[in-house]
């Protein structure tokens, strides 16, 4: 168990430092076509993701909320899901998230906050309704871990990297077809234009797999850390297992927030490329992780 979280907090550390290195590259390749210096695009880049990243810092978690259509709840609605929130948060040793609820009976769940001392666990009433007290302490634990180990943080930054890389992808694309500073320059502008177009092209699929592969190494670092909290695997795997079996569709998911959940709560809504960009790993495969610890 422990091995498994160390290896999925390396693999992540090693992931978004890729990706911070393919923003500076194209930042470079940007400020290069367009104005023929590569500092002025790193300076772009770098203003783009500060402005962008506070905002996401700051206000990322009202917004998922008021989409989600959660609202907060006291403990004398749902003393249950209190008790184990309660329990947990003082074995996990954070301040005790706030709980909000998805008035849905599909089963899922998420968390959200910049960082444990502003931590919110949100569950459907799906999830109350039909998971019985082991395999709701699974759920709880694992969105817990999530905000122990900073993912809500880290799934910002991220976030805000796939955004950046969007939008400086489509300038390079634009710069690269209509015109740039070393188009006459001979052979280096054929290969800077060539490059700019091809990276312009591919950043977004390339982002896509990045996105995905973090959000995944997440998705088993909580299922490890849930383990380790409740000294109970098999209470998240059996969880896993219904949630994973219902097909049941949640009405205020979105692709934007999608992410965020247990598992996709666009369960029928999905395509072919939807499968292959997943940010959660197959249910059947976590289960198994967690049977085996």
């Amino acid at each position: 168990m422990y091995e498994q979280i160390g290896e999925n907090k390396r693999n992540t550390i090693i992931l978004v430092a890729a990706f911070s290195i393919f923003i500076i590259v194209l930042a470079w390749l940007l400020g290069r076509i367009v104005f023929g210096i590569g500092s002025f695009g790193l300076a772009i880049g770098g203003i783009f993701v500060i402005v962008y990243s506070l905002v996401n810092y700051f206000y990322s978690d009202r917004i998922v909320l008021a989409i989600s259509g959660a609202r907060e709840v006291k403990k004398d609605e749902h003393p249950y899901l209190f008790n184990v929130i309660d329990g947990l948060s003082v074995a996990a040793g954070i301040s005790k998230p706030k709980a909000y609820v998805i008035n849905d009976t599909a089963l899922n769940a998420f968390a959200t906050g910049r960082d444990p001392e502003h931590g919110i666990v949100v569950v459907t009433t799906g999830i109350l309704q039909k998971l019985d007290r082991q395999e709701l302490e699974g759920v709880i634990a694992h969105e817990m871990s999530h905000i122990k180990n900073y993912d809500i943080r880290l799934s910002t930054i991220v976030s805000v990297l796939v955004g950046v890389t969007a939008l400086l992808s489509d300038v390079l694309l634009r710069a690269t077809l209509w015109g740039h500073r070393d188009r006459e320059q001979g052979r280096m502008g054929l290969v800077l234009l060539l490059a700019g177009v091809a990276l312009a092209v591919l950043t977004p699929f390339i982002a896509a797999i990045i996105n995905m592969a973090i959000s995944r190494q997440r998705e088993y670092l909580a299922d490890a850390s849930a383990a380790l909290l409740t000294r109970n695997p098999n209470g998240l795997a059996s969880a896993l297992a219904k949630i994973g079996g219902d097909k049941e569709v949640l009405e205020a998911a979105n692709k934007a927030t999608a992410h965020m959940y247990i598992d996709n709560p666009l369960k029928n809504r999905r395509s072919f490329f939807d499968g292959m960009f997943s940010t959660h790993p197959p249910i059947a495969d976590r289960i198994a992780r967690l049977r085996n610890m």
